[in-house]
């Protein structure tokens, strides 16, 4: 498994892939936090709070880490090495955690410039400092656990296709099934007392959690529930093409 991760690391580092993700990311995140008029722009708001970026980050998370995560098994199918792979004395599930981790860290560095937006907010608070720690650390542990189910569910929709291109799309379009889809259809309110448990089927119900500054252990479960079940889709669908 470290092997499959250390070669994972050097495809994405490599070749400056993942230099420009995280560069491009951050820039999206800079501009929508001081630059574009819009609800998350922490002038607009005036309260010393990052709570806009992390309501926007599931929403970048979403389209990002499905282009990390789509080469990671489509393109071991395109290029005839995944075949290669079964030759090896390594699991499946050794190959597919290695590749997971890979995707899940790339996503995690993405956010660590935003340590930068946490000084200038800590800064600028009127009196210097007042901002919600608590609430801040919960954002960012949410923001780390809910990269891994992305990272996840991009893993699974590479297992399921064997193009890219598709892969992407697939993975955008599961990830924001799951993280924005259940609790939108949730709330047109046609379930009755179902409606409840069709909402905290989705990603949204146990973030927004996080972001209150709670550590529950129930939404932790959940997330974790996430990431193991969808690696072994990802690992069942990779065995039948063996």
């Amino acid at each position: 498994m470290v092997a499959i991760f250390r070669k994972e690391l050097w495809s994405y580092f490599g070749n400056w892939s993942a230099w420009l993700i995280i560069a491009a990311f951050s820039l999206i995140g800079t501009l929508f936090l001081f630059f574009f008029e819009n609800d998350s722009n922490i002038f607009d708001i005036g309260t010393a709070s990052l709570q806009s970026y992390f309501m926007l980050v599931p929403w970048l998370m979403m389209f990002v880490i499905p282009a990390l995560a789509m080469k990671t098994l489509a393109e071991e199918q395109q290029a005839g090495t995944l075949h290669w792979l079964f030759s090896q004395p390594i699991r499946i599930s050794e190959v597919i955690a290695g590749k997971f981790l890979a995707v899940w860290l790339v996503a995690i560095l993405c956010l660590l410039p935003s340590l930068l937006y946490l000084y200038t907010v800590y800064v600028l608070g009127v009196p210097q400092g007042n901002i919600d720690l608590g609430a801040t650390f919960g954002s960012y542990f949410g923001l780390v656990i809910v990269t891994g189910a992305f990272s996840a569910v991009g893993v699974l929709a590479s297992a399921l296709s064997s193009n890219q291109i598709m892969a992407y799309l697939l993975g955008v379009f599961i990830s924001f099934i799951l993280y924005f889809g259940f609790s939108q259809l949730a709330s047109y309110k046609l379930l009755g007392g179902a409606d409840y448990l069709l909402s905290n089927l989705g990603f949204y119900q146990h973030f927004m959690a996080f972001t209150r500054g709670l550590i529950d252990t129930r939404d932790l479960f959940y997330f974790i529930l996430v990431i193991i079940l969808s690696l072994s889709l990802a690992k069942v669908f990779v065995q039948k093409k063996k």
